[in-house]
């Protein structure tokens, strides 16, 4: 049974780098046809899907954060993880790394954390 966990850091200064990993267990992020993704929630409102990662090294991002979004991954450690460049306080949220057999379908979560964007 796959199982996500995020880890990264919890504040960052406005215009900096956020950066997240999303480390894999009971599975392979190498795993035939799997998709591996972020999203986050802002408080107050709705879930955002922001970049996937395919079980390839194809990726997939939102248009709305293409510009500031990269996903990559290390094989060796099943772990993939998340840069947002030029973060602002909008960029404050709960960040979730998902599993899925379809790039929009999360079958599995991580427990989430919480990114705030403060100087």
């Amino acid at each position: 049974q796959v199982q996500l966990q995020e880890s990264g850091t919890g504040l960052v200064k406005p215009s900096q780098t956020l950066s997240l990993t999303c480390t894999v267990s009971g599975g392979s992020i190498t795993t035939y046809s799997y998709y591996w993704s972020w999203i986050r929630q802002s408080p107050g409102k709705g879930l955002e899907w922001m970049g996937t990662i395919y079980y390839n090294g194809n990726t997939y991002y939102s248009p709305s954060l293409k510009s500031r979004t990269s996903l990559s991954r290390d094989t060796s450690k099943d772990q993939f993880t998340l840069q947002l460049s030029s973060v602002t306080p909008e960029d404050t949220a709960v960040y979730y790394c998902g599993a899925g057999t379809r790039i929009f379908r999360f079958e599995t979560w991580g427990q989430g954390t919480q990114v705030t964007v403060s100087s």
